[in-house]
């Protein structure tokens, strides 16, 4: 088997090569900046970009996980050329997302494209739908490194944030494994918290005391702005998804444990494992 890693620099694709490193399987890591890239040795980095497929090696390419970046072009379209240059490939795992079940337009049409052009291409498929990421709560590492306070919106709203080592292993399992065939996986992390109780978390695995400081709605907006960086709209899409959680809390799903048969990564082990980021 030849598997080739798409978005192999970012921090899923990153935690897919690093676990198929470790267990020893050939992995070609595709990136655009290869000079930039931190991969284990062994690693096969490959330069190129998922959006002109007729430049990678691809023969004897035989599974792929493939990361469409919305607002990348026609991720559906890159996708879809990407398989008709892939003469080898037999299986491909996507990392789609849980919004893709929303009743609700949205930008993640784009990750319903995907998924329907990869299951209409003939190779088998697993698709891999997380929701909020834990590191996400990297926007919270400023007040954390400076004050030992997490200040957020909403204290009470509910998140399941899911470790990035957790998709890759469901990742992993299905590329690897039997049996993931035409599956779509919803991923959470282990525990439903509120994100006071998410800031007791970040104690927990940083081993010191970690406060909590309310910001308002506008506040928090500005924050992510002015010290993120981070677009207006953006800044406003992660608004309404934590106004979201503060009325439709998340939940914890079965199919982490379902697939690997162990419980999930907590957050406060998430803190620990980025304790230099939180520091």
């Amino acid at each position: 088997m030849s598997i080739l890693v798409t978005g192999a620099t970012g921090t899923i694709g990153g935690a897919v090569v690093r676990q198929l490193a470790n267990d020893g399987v050939p992995v070609k890591a595709l990136t655009r900046n290869p000079d930039r890239a931190d991969l284990p040795t062994g690693v096969e980095v490959v330069a190129g970009d998922l959006t002109r497929p007729d430049e990678l090696p691809l023969t004897g390419v035989t599974a792929v996980f493939l990361v469409a970046v919305p607002g990348a072009g026609d991720p559906a379209a890159h996708v879809s050329a990407f398989l008709e240059h892939a003469h080898d490939l037999r299986k491909a795992v996507f990392l789609s997302s849980s919004a893709v079940t929303f009743e609700r337009p949205g930008s993640y049409e784009e990750h319903q494209d995907v998924e329907r052009v990869i299951e209409q291409s003939g190779v088998a498929w697993t698709h891999v739908r997380p929701g909020e990421f834990m590191s996400n709560k990297l926007i919270w590492a400023r007040g954390v490194k400076a004050d030992d306070v997490v200040r957020a919106p909403f204290p009470d709203a509910v998140g399941a944030p899911v470790h990035e080592a957790d998709v890759a292993e469901v990742v992993v399992h299905a590329l690897l494994r039997e049996g993931h065939d035409g599956e779509a996986y919803t991923l959470s992390g282990p525990e439903a918290l509120t994100h006071r109780q998410q800031a007791e978390a970040f104690a927990r695995g940083l081993g010191r005391p970690i406060g909590f400081e309310r910001l308002t709605y506008g506040q928090a907006r500005a924050a992510l702005i002015r010290d993120e960086g981070l677009p207006w709209d953006v800044a406003e899409y992660l608004m309404g998804y934590m106004a979201q959680h503060a009325e439709e809390p998340a939940v914890v799903t079965p199919d982490f444990e379902r697939v690997t048969g162990g419980r999930g990564r907590t957050l406060a082990r998430w803190a620990a494992d980025h304790a230099a980021e939180l520091t």
